[in-house]
């Protein structure tokens, strides 16, 4: 099976390959066009939503899952940034694809976006929205602001601004896992753009969040001495025991996530690496002097590792690699947040295209 999500990070990182000559530009390109054409002639949809996961060989619909409004929303981001990076034929799929994407379609009464939806047979909308603070904020900014097919206002205001954690001297809103700040930030530029519903500003947050997680892992060392200055960092990620959403520190008071057992996530460093670039930085090195043999390979860092009992990660995770290149690409070059432009945050909306 392929994960739509990663396919959208794979979109843009086919964009950094050719900027930095990994590969030919034309070799690139050509794979940008067929993927691109898959997605719009053959891939399994719902109104333009795809489904989270799709089988590799003919693009139709895994597991029983569902028709995934985030996992479109980062497939998009990828498609687009292809679109301004190349040109072409690849742009006029990717704006084919973005332009069937049915937005209004996919809210509840309320105005919020749905989680996604399965066919009408096996019961329709799912039955969760995104009502709160996530990961879904920079695909529910695009939803308002960039598509064609766009929602209101309405849908911008009617998430909550919360869950709010204060932790090691920083107050942010968050989740545990860290990729839910990572994931908005890693297509467009949120620096400057102070929310006008909520008054904050994601970037900062997103930094606050980078230094409480290292704090965070800092303060478990009575468990895991291992855990140090520059070996820290937790996010959803493969564990010895299976996929776990893990993170940092817990919400409004709860117990710290028992399930938390020494695991190292380097993805959640890196992710982190335009908001905290010293510390991120530094605990990339550290890791990778100390246990790069055994942590780092054809594909970069593992996807998960634990010091204290040996237990390496054997699977490559396409979001977790996606986002490690992504922000590191930002912060050399700021070339991803370039291409986003169009659709970087303003106070006042977007016009189309």
């Amino acid at each position: 099976m392929a994960s739509v999500a990663a396919t959208g990070f794979g979109l843009t990182a086919l964009v950094i390959g050719a900027e930095r000559g990994w590969e030919s530009k034309a070799e690139c390109r050509a794979c940008e066009e067929r993927v691109l054409r898959t997605l719009w002639r053959d891939a399994a949809h719902e109104r333009g939503f795809f489904y989270h996961f799709l089988d590799v060989r003919a693009a139709q619909r895994g597991w029983g899952c569902e028709a995934s409004s985030i996992d479109t929303g980062l497939l998009l981001f990828g498609a687009l940034s292809a679109a301004r990076y190349f040109g072409g034929s690849v742009a006029e799929l990717a704006e084919a694809i973005e332009a069937r994407v049915d937005w209004p379609w996919m809210l509840d009464a309320e105005q919020r976006i749905r989680h996604g939806a399965k066919p009408a047979a096996e019961g329709g909308f799912l039955p969760w929205s995104w009502d709160q603070f996530s990961e879904h904020y920079g695909m529910t900014w695009f939803a308002v602001h960039g598509a064609s097919r766009r929602v209101t206002e309405a849908t911008w205001r009617a998430w909550r601004r919360e869950p709010w954690v204060e932790y090691g001297g920083e107050k942010f809103m968050h989740h545990p896992p860290l990729f839910v700040h990572q994931f908005p930030q890693a297509w467009m530029d949120w620096r400057e753009y102070i929310d006008e519903v909520g008054g904050v500003n994601f970037f900062a947050h997103a930094c606050a969040a980078t230094r409480a997680q290292k704090q965070f892992c800092l303060d478990l060392r009575d468990r895991f001495p291992l855990y140090g200055e520059n070996v820290w960092g937790l996010t959803s990620s493969d564990g010895a025991a299976g996929y776990v959403d893990w993170g940092g520190p817990p919400v409004r008071n709860r117990p710290v996530d028992t399930r938390i057992d020494g695991t190292v996530v380097p993805c959640a460093a890196a992710g982190s690496l335009v908001f905290c670039p010293v510390d991120c930085i530094a605990a990339l090195r550290e890791m990778k002097a100390r246990w790069g043999e055994r942590i780092y390979g054809p594909y970069g860092f593992a996807d998960a590792f634990n010091p204290h009992t040996g237990w390496v990660g054997t699977d490559v995770i396409g979001i977790d690699v996606g986002i490690t290149l992504l922000m590191a690409e930002n912060l050399r070059s700021g070339l991803v947040w370039k291409l986003m432009e169009p659709w970087r945050p303003r106070a006042k909306p977007l016009t189309a295209g």
